[in-house]
């Protein structure tokens, strides 16, 4: 697993398909602060509540400068079901082979009900103009992350 990010890294760069299989870069949204948030499955009841949060308050997020890309292992058509089912408007981007998420040290050891395994380490990092780490939080929580978010940015 890499090192977790701190501020002031420079965003690893990365190309992944989008729900309709279209490549996205974080270098398509040099110029505009980017909040890049990882999450474990699509169409599951946390990832659910979080990607409704993001679509909900996208307006408010992009009138502030900032576009919102989900990654998660999921494959683009699971995301094109997920995005179609709840009416997502946020970027979902599939990472199967969890190039991104490690280098965003978003997938490394969990532990839930005393067991340790290997997953997605819901996180969500802010990469300000110049592509650079503005925010890294690791071990978000999928609810009222958005919320908490908002404020914390005085959006």
């Amino acid at each position: 697993m890499s090192e977790r990010l701190q501020p002031g890294d420079v965003a690893p760069a990365f190309t992944l398909p989008d729900a309709d299989g279209n490549e996205v870069s974080l270098s398509d949204h040099k110029g505009r602060k980017v909040i890049v948030y990882f999450y474990p499955a699509a169409l599951t009841p946390g990832c659910t509540k979080q990607a409704c949060d993001f679509t909900d308050n996208l307006d408010l997020l992009a009138g502030a400068g900032y576009d919102v890309i989900g990654i998660s292992p999921d494959a683009p058509e699971k995301l094109a079901k997920f995005r179609e089912k709840e009416s997502l408007r946020v970027t979902l981007l599939a990472d199967p082979d969890k190039t991104v998420l490690d280098a965003y040290a978003a997938f490394g050891e969990k532990k839930n009900y005393g067991k340790t395994y290997q997953g997605v380490i819901r996180s969500t990092i802010i990469v300000d103009e110049e592509g650079k780490v503005e925010h890294a939080l690791y071990n978000v929580r999928a609810t009222g992350h958005v919320a908490k978010l908002i404020k914390d940015l005085s959006i």
